[in-house]
């Protein structure tokens, strides 16, 4: 399944119940699975974002819907990359003209 990075940053209300954050994490751990998606790591960051999901799920559609999903909370404001495997890139590179 192709994987996502999820780049995440608390907005106003999710900081200020930042207790519940962990509450929040299993929530969001069981939308994913439930999307037929899977939360696969998860860490809190310092710099830009305060945290960073890695994600797999079948499709960008259901990746996105999961994204919308969190993000829809209110908690937290996302940013969601596909990312490619090191095999993937070198079939693209070793494809190019």
């Amino acid at each position: 399944m192709p994987k996502y990075i999820t780049l995440l940053n608390w907005t106003d209300q999710g900081i200020r119940n930042i207790k519940e954050s962990p509450a929040r994490l299993d929530a969001a751990k069981e939308m994913f699975e439930s999307a037929g998606a899977k939360l696969e790591q998860f860490f809190l960051v310092t710099g830009k974002y305060d945290m960073v999901a890695i994600v797999e799920a079948p499709d960008d559609e259901t990746a996105a819907k999961v994204s919308l999903a969190v993000g829809s909370r209110g908690a937290a404001r996302t940013e969601t990359l596909r990312a490619f495997t090191e095999n993937e890139y070198r079939k693209m590179i070793a494809d190019l003209p």
